[in-house]
């Protein structure tokens, strides 16, 4: 019996364990906050949001090379390696900074038919980038060869993360119904919109492309798992809290959890279960996923104590140590 019930307990903790881990950190300094990141496998760069510039972290350096500057309250950076370009979401002043990959010298800045372009994606079929505009709850393209808006159209109430499907279709959260909605890129229009209760508050987006399965990370500490096909929720497994990013790769799905853990989901008998937790950083939130090298990058700083709080106020949050902000490494 004792044997048997070993052999049980190992075998689990074999199955769970997918033996990912934070590798090491590479050191950004500076000061301000941060948001989004993406990264760029073809040049192995890191590019970071961190107040009012992106920064750019080579990943085989280990070092900062470069930065883009004078952004408006940045939110989300878009790739798009084809054209050669990448796409900053400027919140305070309703534009998108448009910047050579190579050079990253500023090549334009179009207003968005929108305010607060947040989460920004790019389409590759189409070859347009899409922002998702949280206080006018719509969406604004905008063709990434010659920088011209072709449209902004409502998806709606305030849409947060996106993901595309690499053939023409993009689905984004949307945060106040918790919705998720699928657009056509070429419309550009909303074409199916579903309900993904019991989920709350959904943020942070991943899409398994092969199996046509959507992830969205929740404030109510699960992940909604979305089948693409019939547009319904199949799964709600439970997540780390204060979570606003997600990625997907190999058949894992992952969340990244403010409270300083990495939720690690996948199937499991034909059911989407959580299967490992990784121990990150607090307020490591966001995260961005290199599927060529399969491994998965979070921003972070290093906190002081926090003051004391007054009388009949909330607890005051924690400071940031000044030039502690970072990149978190993590594979296996």
């Amino acid at each position: 019996m004792k044997k048997t019930l070993l052999f049980v307990l190992l075998a689990a903790v074999a199955f769970s364990a997918e033996g990912y881990k934070v590798l090491n950190k590479i050191k950004v300094g500076g000061t301000g906050g941060w948001d989004y990141l993406n990264v760029d496998p073809a040049t192995q760069r890191v590019y970071a949001s961190h107040g009012g510039i992106v920064e750019v972290v080579d990943l085989k350096a280990g070092k900062v090379v470069g930065q883009v500057t004078q952004l408006h309250g940045v939110h989300g950076i878009a790739v798009a390696s084809d054209v050669g370009k990448g796409f900053i979401s400027n919140g305070q002043s309703n534009s998108v900074t448009i910047f050579n990959l190579k050079t990253l010298e500023k090549t334009g800045e179009p207003a968005v038919g929108g305010q607060n372009p947040d989460a920004i994606c790019y389409e590759p079929k189409t070859q347009r980038i899409f922002t998702m505009n949280g206080r006018t709850n719509d969406s604004t393209a905008i063709n990434a060869k010659n920088n011209e808006i072709v449209a902004t159209f409502p998806v709606g109430e305030k849409p947060e993360n996106c993901a595309v499907d690499g053939a023409g279709k993009l689905y984004a959260n949307i945060e106040n119904s918790s919705e998720v909605v699928e657009i056509d890129a070429a419309k550009p229009a909303v074409t199916r919109r579903a309900s993904i209760a019991p989920c709350e508050g959904p943020s942070g987006l991943a899409i398994d492309v092969k199996n046509k399965k959507l992830f969205s990370v929740c404030s109510n500490k699960m992940m909604a798992v979305t089948d693409i096909a019939t547009m319904k929720v199949i799964a709600t497994p439970a997540i780390g809290s204060g979570a606003d990013g997600a990625g997907f790769d190999a058949g894992l799905a992952f969340s990244s959890n403010g409270d300083g853990t990495m939720t690690i989901v996948k199937p499991v008998n034909g059911k989407y279960e959580a299967v490992d937790t990784v121990t990150t950083e607090r307020g490591a939130r966001t995260m961005t996923v290199d599927a060529t090298t399969h491994r998965i990058y979070m921003l972070a700083a290093e906190y002081g104590p926090a003051p004391a709080a007054k009388e009949g106020q909330k607890a005051a949050r924690p400071p940031v140590l000044p030039d502690s902000f970072h990149v978190i490494v993590i594979g296996k």
